[in-house]
Formats: structure tokens, sequence, C-alpha cells
């Protein structure tokens, strides 16, 4: 097989280079599906594999990407056969497995779920690792319970990946969803996703910071956020609520106190999109080709790039620009 290109991230010393270069299936790691990369994504941990001080590439040189889509072109294993489109996301891709930033990827057959009907290839990489992580979140609200007839459903980082794509299944399902965003300017778009309303930051995050208990406001969050955000939202969960949390951007630290799980009742769910089981992770993406399916998802795509203008994307992530998502065309 000819050589193809790919994004390779190196590091000499303090210095982080980003190169597109040519390489040979031998280059890649071991793994029972040899894939034909169609589309990636841009997100947040991508982003952070393009910086020195990023702490997601262990081992240099290296070529990042955690979720990708494509046709496979060679398979070991029974369940994958040549001219499959598949799905790879997760695990770890991107991080220590060479990731989607490349015309072919060679990827461990348990990584690998099949392109349900319903999806195209490049409507599972606008979704990507966000729209999973944010689809994941409802699957555990719901299975624990969670009912549209409850009440209300905070979405904090609303303008973010997971944060926009929760927004929209959550209204499409029927609840009455409240965003959060740091950002005045993007009230409509979120409004547009199906937002009954839009608060600000500080108006989740009581006069700046957390209490032990407040007054009762939502049944449900979903919370990408973190830190004195999640603090903030526990004091105000009703009886009986839950939040499902799935990122730190605002801190790793929860200075919180036992009183909303011991007088409340409320439930902390952790979301763990990078390793949940195999069949839950085929469900979700089922569910995402189906009722789960944003009605439009043309909303959520921010950009479009080539491989070769991909570095110039990596920032719009780290400095919280990017309105939806960031999509990678290999073949373009």
């Amino acid at each position: 097989m000819p050589q193809f290109k790919a994004l390779v991230v190196d590091k000499q010393g303090e210095d982080v280079t980003l190169n597109i270069q040519q390489l040979s299936i031998d280059d890649l790691p071991k793994g029972e599906v040899l894939i034909r990369v169609h589309y990636s994504g841009v997100n947040y941990k991508d982003s952070l594999a393009s910086i020195p001080n990023g702490n997601i590439v262990k081992n240099y040189p290296f070529v990042p990407g955690i979720d990708l889509s494509g046709v496979v072109v060679a398979s070991e294993d029974s369940r994958f056969k040549e001219g499959d489109e598949v799905i790879a996301t997760s695990y770890e891709i991107g991080v220590s497995h060479y990731g989607g930033y490349s015309e072919y990827a060679r990827i461990p057959a348990d990584w690998v779920v099949p392109l349900p009907k319903g999806l195209s290839l490049k409507e599972a990489m606008i979704i990507g690792t966000a729209g999973f992580t944010a689809a994941l979140s409802i699957y555990r609200l719901e299975k624990n319970g969670l009912t549209p007839n409850q009440g209300k459903v905070l979405v904090t980082g609303a303008t973010g990946g997971v944060g926009s794509f929760a927004v929209a299944i959550l209204s499409k399902l029927g609840y009455e969803v409240e965003a959060s965003t740091g950002k005045e300017t993007e009230h409509e778009f979120l409004k547009s996703l199906g937002a009954a309303s839009v608060l600000s930051r500080e108006e989740v995050v009581s006069n700046g910071r957390p209490k032990s208990l407040a007054k009762q406001r939502w049944i449900a969050a979903i919370d990408p956020v973190g830190g004195e955000s999640l603090a903030s939202i526990l004091s105000q969960i009703k009886l009986g609520g839950q939040v499902a949390v799935s990122g730190l951007t605002g801190g790793a630290s929860l200075p919180t106190t036992v009183y909303p799980f011991i007088l409340r009742g409320v439930d902390l769910l952790g979301i763990d999109s990078a390793y949940c089981d195999y069949s839950t992770r085929k469900e979700v993406w089922n569910r995402l080709a189906t009722d789960y399916k944003p009605n439009n998802l043309q909303d959520f795509l921010y950009k479009e790039v080539t491989l070769e203008e991909l570095p110039d994307a990596f920032p719009i992530l780290l400095k919280g620009q990017a309105k939806g998502r960031i999509l990678v065309n290999i073949n373009s």
C-alpha cells in the first residue's frame, strides 16, 4: 500500500511541532481493523495534544485525533469486513494509540462500532465524542429514572460541544431545558437548538460561590464544567434529582458538602465516555441515529477543515471560541 498523509505532533525539548507527514501502514500501531478514515473531529483533548504542557500525548512522535469515521479496508476480526462503515472513538485513540488525523488508522476491533443506519460518516463525526458524551449523559439520567414530566433540566457550558448537543437532544425528547453560558451573544443560538430559556454563568453559581443548600430549581442537570459550577448546581437540584458530570473545564476540585446527597437524595452520575462498556457504546450510537439524533445536525457544524488547515483550528478550542463542532475532512 502506498504512503499516506497524517498530522504528526512531535516534541523536541519544550517545543511542540505539528507537520503533515507521509506514513506507511507499518508506522501504525497494532490493531485488528484497518480503516480508511473519512472524517475526524476537533475536541478539547485534541487541542491539548498540540501544546507542550497539554499532558495528553504520552509518547512522541504521535498522530492525535480521539475520534474518527471511515470504511474498513482490512479486518482480522469476524465482526468487520472490507467495505463496512464504522466509527471509532475514545479508549486510547488519540492518547497513546495513533488517532484520526490520518488517511488510515489501525484500531483494535473492540474499539470499533458499526455505523448505525440513519447516520452518515460525516454526521457521525459532526456528533463525534462531544455528541456521544452528551447522549451518554442523557442515557444515564434516563436509566436512573429521569422523564420529561418531572421538571426543568439545566445544561451548563451550553455552547460547547457536549452542552449544545445535550440541549438539542433533551429538547427533542420533550424536556424543558435551561441552558447556561458565559457568551451573551449566543442566546439565540441556544434557543434555536431548543432551549426554553438561557441563563448566565452568574445565575447558576449563586453569588459567585457554591452553597451547601439553596433554592430548589432543577430536577436534573448535565454539567461538562465541574468545579464551583457543579458545587452550586448540586445545591439547587430538587429533592430526588440528579446531575451527570462529564468535564472539568471549571476545575477538578468540588467545593461542596454532603447535604445535597443526604438531605435531598441527589445523585451525582459520573459520565465516562472513554471507557464505557461496548454494549452501552453501541446502544447509545444507535440512539444517536434514531430518537437522540438532532433535527438539523448542520447547526452544530462550526467549521470544516482539511488536514493541512487543522493546526489553525486547535487554538479556537483552547480559547473557547468554537460554537459547535469543528469537522476534519480527511479526504478533502
